[in-house]
């Protein structure tokens, strides 16, 4: 089965750089998109990742959220036709503060999410990062028939919840993490959460790496750097597209990024980029440069 990737544009938030790619910029704040994924073409529309509850919260990490009013969920599923009883499935990369927000708006939906992520969560290991109203209710779907689906990738490997949709435990950003592997008509596509911030400075050109072949880390993780590098080579070796939930997709080729999605869709309008390993930088004597892509339509 063919599917077709929509991104809804659901928050921006401004935060620290070097939160999103390790030791980049300390000190100087950034402003990054918050997708979530609608994935049609199927017999019911699955929805992954909700946003933030609403901008304000992200006042607790001490980040700063901006939602229009285009970018409101309502405003989001209606260019597609969809409100939100439409929306069968929630589909869950983590339950960060930025991904599970609005879950408690889609009652007659089903949360498919990895239990290793729920018990994360519940933890209180990394704090506001988890929201406990957010944990509270995930707990309560727990007690509520049909609610809440809970899959095991660790001990399970890859479980294929829908023909053409397989979830994957992604291994790094946290214990609970997991990637959406996703059919399309042009190849597999990755949804890998927050494995990836920031395509061009962890893949296509990764600071402060020397070695071949070698991503870098984001800022925030609550795995090992090995474990999150070791996610991200994962990620990419996952199929034809990867999708972060903060940046635009990208077209991957033997683990090399190719070409950036503009369009909102996967697949969609693409952008060739030109992709160096450290040996070919070195050689060439050129430095990094930033690739930045137009707004979203």
């Amino acid at each position: 089965m063919a599917f077709e990737i929509k991104q809804l544009d659901l928050i921006d938030i401004e935060l620290e750089s070097s939160f999103l790619v390790l030791a980049r910029n300390m000190g100087i704040r950034t402003r990054v998109k918050t997708w979530g994924h609608l994935i049609l073409g199927g017999d019911d529309p699955i929805l992954v990742d909700t946003g933030a509850s609403h901008p304000e919260i992200m006042e607790r990490l001490g980040m700063t959220g901006i939602v229009t009013e285009e970018m409101t969920m309502e405003n989001q599923l209606a260019r597609f036709g969809l409100k939100h009883d439409d929306v069968r499935w929630i589909l869950h990369t983590h339950h960060h503060i930025d991904h599970t927000g609005q879950d408690d708006r889609f009652p007659k939906a089903t949360v498919i999410t990895n239990r290793r992520e729920l018990e994360y969560s519940a933890s209180g290991i990394m704090g506001g990062q988890y929201p406990p109203e957010y944990v509270k209710h995930h707990i309560d779907r727990l007690h509520t028939p049909g609610a809440l689906r809970l899959l095991d990738l660790e001990l399970s490997g890859p479980d294929e919840i829908f023909p053409g949709i397989v979830c994957e435990a992604a291994g790094g950003h946290t214990e609970g993490s997991m990637n959406i592997n996703i059919e399309t008509a042009d190849g597999i596509a990755c949804i890998c959460g927050d494995v990836i911030y920031d395509i061009q400075n962890q893949v296509i050109d990764p600071i402060y790496q020397v070695l071949d072949y070698e991503p870098q880390s984001t800022g925030n993780q609550g795995t090992s750097k090995r474990q999150e590098r070791a996610a991200i080579k994962r990620a990419l070796n996952s199929g034809d597209f990867i999708l972060p939930i903060h940046d635009y997709p990208a077209r991957v080729v033997s683990q090399r990024v190719v070409s950036r999605f503009v369009g909102g869709s996967v697949p969609g309008p693409e952008i060739p980029v030109e992709h160096r390993t450290a040996s070919e930088t070195k050689e060439m004597g050129l430095g990094r440069e930033e690739f930045r892509l137009p707004p979203a339509p």
